[in-house]
């Protein structure tokens, strides 16, 4: 069965209600907790792209990553699921891991359950919760991995047009 209904939370995914790109983000997060999502990307074998600026690289240690000088270019790390639907992670800080999705990527119950399975797959490898915030809503999440309940949960009422 599926974590959330398409027709319950749509309107989370409607770029011009939300943005197209909410912040996904892990809080309380750690050095530890960033290697573990790069295990887990080089584990399910998802197609991945590491980046800082415009030069591709091996994907680093996360602790090599979140060593770099204040002022070096922030690194990206370009995941893809399955095709079609781009995460992109972003290494601003070790104490929150920080991605971004682009919601015209993610329409329909089928996308949903893609992106529900990324958000599970990283909240039970880690034990912590998975936020969606909408773009520009940092701290308001609408949807997240529970860990308790042990699948993706509403976390907002739905917004009406």
């Amino acid at each position: 069965m599926a974590d959330l209904l398409w027709d319950d939370v749509k309107c989370f995914f409607d770029p011009d209600l939300v943005g197209s790109l909410p912040d996904v983000r892990v809080p309380d997060a750690s050095v530890e907790d960033w290697q573990v999502v790069l295990d887990l990307v080089a584990e399910r074998g998802w197609q991945c792209e590491y980046s800082e600026g415009e030069t591709v690289l091996p994907v680093p240690r996360a602790e090599v990553v979140l060593s770099r000088p204040a002022d070096a270019e922030c690194p990206n790390l370009r995941v893809w699921p399955v095709a079609g639907v781009l995460v992109i992670f972003r290494f601003y800080a070790a104490d929150e891991v920080d991605f971004d999705v682009d919601v015209r990527e993610l329409q329909g119950q089928e996308r949903l359950d893609v992106f529900c399975g990324f958000l599970r797959e990283i909240g039970r490898q880690l034990g912590k919760p998975v936020l969606m915030d909408p773009e520009g809503g940092y701290g308001r999440p609408v949807l997240g991995f529970d860990v308790e309940a042990d699948r993706v949960v509403l976390l907002a009422e739905p917004l009406v047009r």
